[in-house]
């Protein structure tokens, strides 16, 4: 598979937002000065946030911002399905807002979509550094993406990245009926059904705690290997 790329090629960041006021404008800073090598269409989904990040939003004067407020909470893979119809570019990847993951490492990530050898692109915190990440969730992590390996044939070795990075066609007529966190595990595997090329490239994480505004908990982990498994035996 190796869907026509444009002759000058694009990336649209998608940027699932909710209760991150600390941390979205320094967030968008480093996105909009982070050198992917090609265009950028920067896309902000606000979930709903309660802690004034909306509105912090909503004053944001920058024609390089797309705004979209979400009428109600529908979780971070409900963002990222209501921004994909307004993507344009001929790449996608998914960022987070709490300066978890560092966006100058955009331009490794397109690589291997730019020179041809994959249509699905991670970014691997096990094959590059991990700060702050709790021995709990580092053993969920690799719980998941083990099950995902073995239900799919797919070499990946961090199915919970936020760094997932994608050919822009792979999506545009595809249902995923997820919206939470298991909304990672539903579009990996929607994604190996259709014969996509996967590759990884190692990248830095620091993570956070809960109290400083961590969302995921261990129980996202059943909800996710029961996405794996569930879509295993069937078809979007």
């Amino acid at each position: 598979m190796s869907p026509a790329v444009s002759s000058t090629p694009s990336l649209s960041v998608l940027i699932p937002v909710y209760n991150e006021k600390e941390t979205i404008l320094p967030l968008l800073e480093r996105v909009r000065s982070a050198d992917a090598g090609i265009p950028k269409q920067v896309l902000v989904g606000d979930d709903g946030s309660t802690d004034g990040t909306r509105e912090m939003l909503q004053g944001l004067n920058d024609p390089a911002i797309e705004l979209v407020l979400m009428p109600s909470n529908r979780g971070r893979g409900g963002v990222i399905k209501a921004l994909w119809p307004r993507v344009t570019g001929d790449f996608v990847i998914h960022q987070d807002a709490d300066l978890e993951y560092d966006p100058n490492q955009y331009a490794a990530l397109l690589a291997p979509l730019l020179d041809g050898t994959a249509d699905v692109v991670y970014g691997s915190r096990f094959k590059g550094s991990i700060s702050k990440m709790r021995p709990l969730n580092n053993l969920g992590n690799r719980v998941m993406t083990g099950v995902a390996r073995a239900l799919y044939g797919i070499r990946i070795s961090d199915l919970m990245t936020c760094y997932k990075l994608y050919r822009r066609q792979l999506v545009e007529d595809l249902a995923i009926e997820a919206n939470g966190f298991h909304f990672e595990a539903e579009l990996t595997a929607r994604l190996a059904q259709r014969g996509a090329r996967f590759s990884e490239v190692p990248v830095s994480f620091v993570g956070r705690s809960f109290a400083e505004g961590k969302k995921i908990r261990s129980r996202d982990a059943l909800w996710v290997i029961q996405k794996l498994v569930a879509s295993r035996f069937s078809r979007p």
